[in-house]
């Protein structure tokens, strides 16, 4: 579904990202785990077209999209829910939500908007209140619920683990594994190493801007290294 090949990019004269090479296959939970400025939130911009690529490829489903502009890729199938949430305070949680469809302005909103209060029921009771005064996972779960309204073929995730409790964490990651079981193709960035290798089925550690390690998430978590570096084990 997604190729990246030799990705460079940089916040003005300083590369951020080396040459990084991955590959995403359709239906599948790929996660992308490293230490603070190790580049992975780069990598998730530039792949969404929010931080432009200065050299390379990334192919979507056979297309050469680097050149893009990020609404054309939301079209094409890419949605990206950003760390940190960054969802409408004083707006509801409904227009956040409608929000994230202003690129599918279709018949099928209504569906998508009752598929998102399926997944997240916490939503659909608060649907008409300020998005500023839901709790950190209730936000949470609207950023990724305003990503899923453009009917994503492939979903970034930037850390939806940041900042909350051991259970919302858990309740963030079944949702996501849900989301795989009805065919959404999931790019994970974590800080939250074991938990996003628990639930992954192919992930790359990122260091300094390049991929230094890949393999199945299993694998990737019984690692000698990434048990050491990035577990605390």
């Amino acid at each position: 579904m997604l190729t990246v090949e030799a990705i460079t990019s940089a916040y003005g004269r300083i590369n951020v990202l080396h040459e990084v090479w991955l590959e995403v296959k359709a239906g599948e939970i790929v996660a992308l785990v490293g230490s603070n400025g190790a580049g992975k939130t780069t990598l998730l911009r530039t792949l969404s077209g929010v931080q432009p690529a200065r050299s390379g490829r990334i192919v979507f489903e056979g297309e050469a999209i680097e050149r893009l502009e990020p609404h054309q890729r939301v079209v094409r199938g890419i949605s990206q829910s950003p760390e940190g949430r960054q969802v409408f305070g004083p707006l509801s949680v409904e227009d956040n939500l409608r929000l994230g469809a202003y690129r599918r302005q279709d018949a099928g909103m209504r569906a998508r908007l009752d598929h998102v209060f399926a997944l997240f029921p916490v939503l659909a009771e608060k649907r008409r209140i300020a998005a500023m005064s839901l709790s950190g996972g209730q936000q949470q779960m609207l950023a990724i619920g305003r990503a899923l309204m453009a009917a994503p073929k492939l979903l970034l995730l930037d850390e939806p683990s940041l900042g909350l409790a051991p259970l919302l964490v858990d309740q963030i990651l079944a949702a996501v594994r849900a989301l795989q079981a009805e065919g959404i193709t999931v790019l994970l960035v974590e800080q939250n190493a074991s938990a996003a290798l628990a639930i992954a089925d192919r992930g790359y550690v990122l260091e300094t801007g390049r991929v230094v390690m890949e393999g199945s998430g299993a694998a990737l978590l019984n690692d000698p290294k990434v048990r050491t570096a990035y577990l605390g084990l």
